[in-house]
């Protein structure tokens, strides 16, 4: 099956649209199962099934590139942290006190922090109007985690949790800018699976402080559905169409489409979820829209 999605060569483009649906899932059932699972728990779980579900079709290939997976093991081990790892686990302690919306709507920041990242690591050149679109989209972000109240950004009154989605943000468009760094002989799969056992390595003993502490799981047909989901669509294909988009594109021009999650998540979050939005949120959006126009858009032609 997956080998079969790997010669599968659909448009960049639609596999970019395909993801951010996938993953603006990953944030609506996220915060709808966040009075059952523990944000370690979920994590765990999450990779358990999705690295369950790969490893079959991927081992004999794995064993064949151990070589390369031994020589580059730090690039894996630090991708494997800040895009298995810190990403969704972040993502889910941030939703156990913030709404799916306001997360989806702050995700939507990451192409500019790839433009900064870009900039401060790899030396990529800024132009006056791409600083212009990252101090724009921040002000966006601003105004969602302050729902508008400036006094509360003076006082410092600010949702732990759209914190921790910022730091899960902060994580993914750092893991955007590293994949360049990827082992370019590593099969995508083995890429992907590899990636997943490093990732459990380092939620094992998070999840085993939630089993110390009692947190347990009921198994039912919710419970298991949910972790299916998780597991195949926003964990095994959202990531491989990802990173064959980020291949093909480049990360600057990739992370743009992450501003259809408001979208998406906005949709799904009101059928699901109930949630509404509000003016802060339209404020947020059109700020970081412009943002993202003047960084990836504008910026590049006036560079």
């Amino acid at each position: 099956m997956f080998k079969s999605l790997i010669a599968w060569h659909p448009s960049p483009y639609l596999l970019l649209v395909l993801t951010t649906l996938f993953w603006s899932g990953n944030f609506v059932l996220g915060r709808a199962v966040h009075t059952v699972f523990s944000p370690f728990t979920l994590s765990f779980w999450r990779w358990a099934v999705a690295l369950a579900i790969l490893l079959p079709f991927v081992w004999g290939s794995l064993s064949e590139q151990r070589a390369l997976l031994r020589r580059h093991g730090p690039i894996l081990l630090l991708l494997s942290v800040l895009g298995v790892v810190n990403f969704n686990t972040f993502v889910y302690i941030g939703l156990q006190s913030t709404t799916a919306t306001n997360a989806v709507i702050m995700l939507s920041i990451t192409p500019v922090l790839i433009v900064a990242l870009s900039f401060l690591l790899l030396r990529q050149t800024v132009t006056r109007w791409q600083a212009l679109g990252i101090l724009v989209s921040l002000a966006g972000v601003l105004a969602i985690v302050a729902r508008g109240d400036v006094q509360a950004l003076l006082m410092w009154r600010i949702n732990a949790g759209d914190l921790w989605i910022l730091a899960a943000v902060a994580s993914w468009a750092l893991y955007s800018v590293c994949l360049r760094w990827r082992p370019a002989g590593l099969k995508p799969l083995n890429f992907q699976a590899a990636t997943m056992v490093i990732g459990m390595i380092v939620l094992t003993p998070l999840y085993g402080w939630d089993l110390a502490h009692e947190r347990f799981v009921a198994v039912n047909t919710a419970t298991v559905a949910s972790i299916g989901y998780l597991a195949l669509f926003p964990s095994i294909l959202a990531y491989i169409f990802w990173n064959r988009a980020v291949a093909e594109l480049g990360a600057n021009r990739t992370g743009q489409f992450l501003h259809l999650m408001p979208a998406f998540g906005a949709v799904l979050s009101m059928i699901f979820l109930g949630e509404r939005l509000y003016a802060f949120h339209a404020a947020g959006i059109g700020l970081i829209g412009l943002g993202i126009w003047l960084a990836t858009v504008y910026g590049r032609k006036s560079g």
